[in-house]
Parts: C-alpha cells; sequence; structure tokens
C-alpha cells in the first residue's frame, strides 16, 4: 500500500510524475473536471447570492468511486492539479467530492514536470487558494447565466437550437464587423517606380519614395527618365541592432505556430499540452514573459556550449498584460540541453520552435550595418532610394527570426547583403525602369492567431480561454475557416528599357485566402440583434472590464457574487425587456426587388437550414391553388445583407439539367457540401473552380467516369458470406469496412488474401468507437475553460 495519494487531472501527467516519485507514492488521474453544474434551472441560486449547485459528471462517478477507494488508504493526499484558476478549481472539487479533511490533504504546483520541480512541490505545499476558485466560480457562474438566458430568447426571436456567450459573441462580433470593413472596402490603383542599375556587374534595386496616383504621371515621370543621366546622390552609412523577441505566452506560441507551422490554435494547444505533460516544457497557459533564474542559466549554458560566449546575453522581459502573473513563467524547454524531444513529428515541430525562440531571448544582439543610398536624377529634383544591409554578428538570427502576419508588399528598394561598390558622384548605367500598377489593400481577415491576438490586445479572454473559444464559435457555425480561390484582376505595367517605354495589360490572381475566419449569415444576423438588444454582452470595453474583474477576485480584492449581481441585475432586465420583442421586427432578411419575368417579389433571408432566396410571397395556408414559391440556397460568400437581385436571379438557375447519359439525366446543382451533379441516384463532386452554371455535359460525364474509376480503385474485395464486409483502399491505406465499423488490418496480412474469418476476427478485436474508445479519458484531461 502506498503511504502517499497524489492526484493529477491528466493520465499522462500521472504517468510521467509516477516516473519522478519513489514507491510510496500512487498518482491517479482525475480526467479533468470531476464536478460542473448540472443542466436545468436548479444549478444556481440566484436568491441567494447566486450560490451554485455542483454534482459529480456521470462519466465521472466510476472515477471518483475509484479515487474515494484510494485515498481512504492513503495517509497523505497531494492534489497536483495545474497552477492556474481552473487547476485550483478542480483540486477544491477534488477535496469537495472526495471529502477529504484538512489534515491529510495537501495542494502542491509546479509550473513544469521535471523531478526536481516535483520535489520541490512535495516539500513546500500549500492550501487551496479559495480566491483562485472564486474566480474560476465567478466566469462558469457568470457565462452559465448569459447563456442560459440569451439563448432562448435567440430561439424564440431568430432560430431554435442557437447559443450566445459572454466571450464568443465578442470574439464573433469582431469577425462580423471585419467583414463588413471588407464589404465596403473600394480598392484604389496607385504606380510605383521602380529602377534597376549596372554597377560593375552587379544589379542595385532602388525605388522612388511615394506613389503616383494615376498612369499619366507614371508615365511623365519615365517619359522624363528617358533623356536623364543618374548618379549618387548621398551615401550613408550607420551600425544598427536587432534584438530578439521575448519567449512565448499562449498567444504568441498560438500565432507563431500558426504563421511557421500551418497548426490551428486548437492543434497547437493539444501538442503543447502533450509536451508538458511528458516533462518537456513549462505549463502552456501564460500570459508571463519571465523566465526563472535557473531556465536562464540553463540557456546560458547552452548557448555558450553550442556557439560560443559571445552570442551569450542574459535578458528579462518585462510582461506588458496587467493580469500576468510574474511569477508564472515564459512557455520554455524544461532542459535546453534537449534537442530532440517526441518521435512524434508535430510535437517535435512545436518543441522545437519552442526551443528556439526561448534560447534566441537569451542570446545577444544582431549587429547591422545599413547602407543607405540617395540617386540624384539630372532633369528632376526627385531622388531615388535603396538600401542594403549586412549582418556582421549574427547574434540571435543564428537560431531564429520571428515572422509576422502582415504580407510583404516586397521591398525592391532594399538589398539583403552587401551593395555594389558605390561613392558619392559615381554615374549609374539604368538598365531599366518599371512602373507597375498596385493597388490599396483592405484591412486582412483574421486568421485563428491573428483572432487571439486581436482578443489579447482587447483584453478579452485569457491564456486559458482563446483556444476554446475559437473552437466554440466554429463549431456553432457562426464562423467558417475556409480557403477561398482569388478572382483575376487586370493591371497596367509601363516599362522603360533600351531607350524606350512599353505598355503592357496583365492580369493576376487577387484576393485567395487560405484559412481565413469568414462569418455566416447567420453570424451577422444574432451579432445585430445582440448589438441592438444585448450591448454589454457584445461591447469590448464592457466584457474586458469584467476580465479585469475575475483578476481582482483571483487577488481577494473583491467579493465573487457582488460582481455577479451588478452585471445580472441590468442583463436580465434586458432579457425580460426582449420577450416582448416581436419576431417579424428581427432584421433577419430583406426584400432584393421584383423578378423582371414574372412580377413575383424576390426576398433575402435566413432559412430553418441557412439563408436562401425566395422567389414569390408563401401563399395563405387555407389556398391550397395556391402557387408555392421557389427557394434557391446562398452560396459560398454571399450574405444576405449584401447580395443583389441579379445575383439572387442567378441561384434559381440551379439545379441545371444538363442532359441524358446511360437513359439517366444528369443535374448539376449545389448542396451542403458544395457543388455536385446528380446522376442514377449517385452524387459527383464538382472540382473547386468550376462553376455548376456553366459545366458542359462532355464534362459532367467525364466526373461520372472519373468518380467510378475511383470507385473500382477503392474496391478490393467482398465476401459472399455477408456482402457488407469489405476490404477497401481508404486515404491512410487499406481497411476491413465491417458493416458501421472500419477495421485496421495488420502489416502482416495482405489484404486481398483475407478470409472472411480472419475479417470477422479483426473486427471483434477492435473496440466500437463508443464503448471502448481508449483515448476519451485523455480528452477530458484537457482543461476547457
Amino acid at each position: 500500500m502506498s503511504k502517499n495519494l497524489v492526484i493529477v487531472e491528466s493520465p499522462a501527467k500521472a504517468k510521467t510524475i509516477e516516473g519522478y516519485l519513489g514507491k510510496d507514492y500512487k498518482v491517479l488521474s482525475s480526467y479533468g473536471h470531476v464536478r460542473d453544474l448540472p443542466k436545468g434551472n436548479n444549478a444556481i441560486d440566484i436568491e441567494n447570492g447566486f450560490k451554485p449547485t455542483y454534482e459529480v459528471s456521470k462519466d465521472k462517478k466510476e472515477v471518483i468511486k475509484a479515487l474515494i477507494k484510494e485515498a481512504k488508504l492513503a495517509e497523505m493526499i497531494y492534489l497536483a492539479t495545474d497552477d492556474d484558476r481552473e487547476g485550483e478549481a478542480i483540486s477544491w472539487h477534488l477535496k469537495e467530492a472526495l471529502n477529504l479533511d484538512d489534515a491529510r490533504t495537501k495542494r502542491i504546483v509546479f509550473r513544469e514536470i521535471t523531478k526536481s520541480a516535483i520535489q520541490n512541490a512535495i516539500n513546500s505545499p500549500k492550501g487551496i487558494d479559495i480566491d483562485l476558485v472564486n474566480a474560476q466560480q465567478a466566469r462558469r457562474i457568470l457565462d452559465r447565466l448569459v447563456g442560459f438566458e440569451l439563448s432562448p430568447i435567440l430561439w424564440k426571436k431568430i432560430k431554435t437550437g442557437l447559443s450566445a456567450g459572454r466571450v464568443q459573441s465578442v470574439a464573433v462580433r469582431i469577425v462580423v464587423e471585419r467583414e463588413r470593413e471588407i464589404e465596403k472596402f473600394k480598392a484604389e490603383s496607385f504606380f510605383k517606380i521602380q529602377a534597376f542599375f549596372n554597377v560593375e556587374g552587379k544589379e542595385l534595386k532602388a525605388e522612388l519614395p511615394g506613389r503616383f496616383k494615376t498612369e499619366e504621371e507614371a508615365m511623365a515621370f519615365l517619359e522624363k527618365c528617358l533623356d536623364a543621366e543618374f548618379s549618387i546622390g548621398k551615401l550613408e552609412k550607420k551600425p544598427a541592432k536587432k534584438t530578439p523577441a521575448p519567449p512565448f505566452t499562449t498567444s504568441t506560441l498560438q500565432q507563431e505556430a500558426s504563421r511557421k507551422l500551418g497548426f490551428s490554435v486548437s492543434q497547437t494547444m493539444t501538442l503543447a499540452q502533450r509536451l508538458y505533460e511528458s516533462g518537456k516544457i513549462s505549463y502552456m497557459r501564460t500570459d508571463s514573459l519571465n523566465l526563472s533564474d535557473e531556465a536562464k542559466e540553463g540557456a546560458a549554458k547552452e548557448i555558450k556550449s553550442e556557439y560560443g560566449a559571445d552570442y551569450a546575453h542574459t535578458r528579462t522581459f518585462k510582461t506588458k498584460s496587467a493580469g500576468a502573473q510574474e511569477a508564472h513563467e515564459a512557455i520554455r524547454p524544461t532542459n535546453f540541453a534537449t534537442k530532440e524531444a517526441s518521435s512524434d513529428y508535430n510535437e517535435q515541430r512545436l518543441y522545437d520552435l519552442i526551443w528556439k525562440r526561448a534560447i534566441a531571448s537569451q542570446m545577444s544582439d544582431a549587429q547591422i550595418e545599413k547602407t543607405n543610398v540617395s540617386i540624384d536624377i539630372s532633369n528632376t529634383d526627385q531622388t531615388l532610394s535603396a538600401s542594403g544591409e549586412v549582418v556582421k554578428f549574427e547574434g540571435f538570427l543564428k537560431v531564429y527570426i520571428e515572422s509576422t502576419d502582415e504580407e510583404e508588399e516586397g521591398e525592391t528598394n532594399v538589398t539583403k547583403g552587401m551593395l555594389p561598390p558605390l561613392q558619392v558622384g559615381q554615374t549609374l548605367d539604368l538598365k531599366r525602369m518599371q512602373s507597375r500598377e498596385g493597388f490599396t489593400r483592405p484591412p486582412a481577415r483574421y486568421n485563428e492567431a491573428t483572432l487571439v491576438k486581436k482578443l489579447e490586445e482587447m483584453g478579452i479572454g485569457r491564456p486559458s480561454t482563446y483556444a476554446p473559444t475559437i473552437s466554440t464559435i466554429q463549431k456553432r457555425g457562426y464562423v467558417n475557416k475556409e480557403f477561398r480561390d482569388g478572382k483575376d484582376r487586370k493591371y497596367v505595367e509601363m516599362v522603360l528599357e533600351n531607350g524606350k517605354i512599353n505598355r503592357s495589360e496583365k492580369t493576376e490572381i487577387t484576393g485567395a485566402e487560405k484559412n481565413k475566419l469568414f462569418p455566416s449569415n447567420l453570424a451577422m444576423v444574432v451579432n445585430d440583434f445582440l448589438v441592438e438588444h444585448f450591448p454589454n454582452v457584445t461591447d469590448y470595453n464592457f466584457t474586458a472590464k469584467v476580465e479585469q474583474e475575475f483578476d481582482e477576485i483571483a487577488k481577494g480584492e473583491k467579493i465573487w457574487n457582488n460582481m455577479i449581481k451588478k452585471f445580472y441585475g441590468e442583463f436580465h432586465q434586458k432579457v425580460d425587456d426582449a420577450e416582448s420583442i416581436e419576431r417579424k421586427d428581427v432584421n433577419t432578411g430583406r426584400e432584393l426587388g421584383v423578378d423582371p419575368k414574372t412580377g413575383k417579389k424576390v426576398i433575402v433571408r435566413l432559412g430553418k437550414y441557412g439563408p436562401l432566396v425566395q422567389l414569390g410571397e408563401t401563399p395563405d395556408s387555407e389556398d391550397e391553388n395556391a402557387e408555392k414559391p421557389k427557394f434557391a440556397s446562398l452560396r459560398k460568400g454571399q450574405f444576405i445583407e449584401s447580395i443583389t437581385l441579379d445575383d439572387a436571379m442567378e441561384l434559381f438557375k440551379l439545379p441545371r439539367e444538363l442532359g441524358d447519359y446511360e437513359d439517366q439525366k444528369m443535374v448539376a446543382a449545389i448542396g451542403r457540401f458544395g457543388p455536385y451533379i446528380r446522376h442514377d441516384g449517385k452524387f459527383v463532386s464538382i472540382p473547386k473552380g468550376e462553376d455548376p452554371l456553366d459545366i458542359t455535359a462532355d464534362r459532367a460525364i467525364e466526373l461520372i467516369e472519373e468518380k467510378r474509376k475511383a470507385d473500382r480503385e477503392k474496391f478490393i474485395k467482398s465476401f459472399d458470406e455477408d456482402p457488407d464486409v469489405q476490404v477497401l483502399n481508404g486515404r491512410w491505406g487499406p481497411y476491413i469496412k465491417f458493416g458501421k465499423k472500419n477495421v485496421k488490418i495488420p502489416k502482416d496480412k495482405e489484404p486481398a488474401e483475407l478470409t472472411y474469418q480472419e475479417c470477422v476476427e479483426l473486427a471483434e478485436k477492435t473496440p466500437d468507437k463508443k464503448g471502448g474508445r481508449k483515448a476519451a479519458p485523455k480528452k477530458k484531461a484537457t482543461k476547457k475553460k
């Protein structure tokens, strides 16, 4: 029997910690939260200070039973959940659910899972911090009240099944408002001048500062340069330096992993959680830039060993976030000498990013020499400029360069490297000068990481809430992460070369989007309703102020239920007022005009299954002979608030008959998963970039035959004993389709030679997804805050 029981919230964490403690310790997992507010009206007693009622979750009853049994046998119980509000709350709930007495219960905290950190925590236990627990309770209760009272209003006034939340609704508003900015944006063209000179066999790039508004102005400048001479007017060399970025916080890790590795916010947090639980990095939910003295010493040792003493420079970064806890640390490796942290490819990539960023933060500045050149033009006062920079000492650049969100517009006047030999008064040989039409850009759409950055800048949410918020608004259909193809755009280019100017019109693709967040029509309708009737819920400053109040509760400066009472009074009154709003007064659609052919009214609105256009009015239910209206779904990228009558009428051209093939009709249409061809009861997807309004019968036949070929290649074999059992080729290799279950085929088995009996045996060994999914507890261990 173990004398000591240690309880953590994750099985992976338990396994790592058990390796560090001796035989006198048993480490078990609670698999995340064990208690929560029950569903229904009785979870919060509003009349008695918003007192919550908690119950053990159904899926945790067996876990609690096992923990109670072990706790009775142990002399001392250590609650070792994460060192933040959520972790503190889990410890408190465990203490309550297990009915642990204070004499035998100790709370221990650590920010990394290493032998020394665990031992230090065991040697310096503390009690549960009830202020931190109250801050978590306040957030949970307030969010429940908002969701529980607001969601039914949305069901009644807009659409059944909708939800709203204190942070998620603000995140949706940010995305909606950005989309509207982009919709209103009118691109303006401009012309920039670039020049390329020959200097002793090397090319010198230069640029005219500023822009011309018109083609005529740009052409006039080029014509002036036909007879001009060019020479070096000014030459200035000056030293400069670059300083490394601080080590990662939760939000900067999410941003950089998105930019450099292409990870989603939730993917980054899942991988970071695994690295933390296996003892490779410090705690991944933090807004502190601080590094411990021990970590700085470890980094300095590694830098000196790997790169030399000149590259080491110990730094302390001051956290800007008001709510950040300096006692906590930034995200860093637990041991800088460890380069390989995981055999999992993506875990290792994320670890490598964390290692480089943390190491670079403790390295010397990069020393740079910048050269700025001003080029005189003989027949005008205007000058061209060029610059180059040479790295004299790499410093931290040897390890890491931070990415940015801005798409670089091509700094053609900057040469990364040494410029050709130049001196003041030197005549330059113009090789080519060009003016290319450019266009002003609308504000960029958010991706997951830049939306997190925006929320953080506004003081909305905390490290623990970013990933769940981003996931929630997508799961609930308010925001979609999408790829969008660009569109062709014409531009003018004028080139001065060999004593003459050539003008040409060219085409570029613009507006392509990758993994950007687009609001749905539903988001726009719900957002406008909330902004009008519940301004507090979607007000940026108010939401940030609520976050600050949670911080004050965590520090013991504010009483949690007083804070909720102040919020709830005004909010609940708004809920009561909203009951009297007529559904017809909620702006869920608009009239576009009249169909010129039939004279029928055309309406765009939010329907039961999404946004649609309606041709003709809904008849009186008593008139059975009345003509029913026609309906067509909006296409991707079309919004209720901006679609035109012409665009709406195009939608009624689908579904569209293309002709017959094998005596069966071919119909082009758009469905839930995009455009498709329907033929002989089967559906064939129309590839990206092809329009169902333009697709020909011949192309439809090609697609049908391609699909048949792919289906034939997918099939390996079936069995007379049961036609529902098939051996198929899948995306990740051959597998057995056994009814509704997909079964892996062992590497030592040849798929084409499998017998029916072997398939049955393999299927019996494969657990059903619902009952035998071993990964489920791990999922619960990832705290949802």
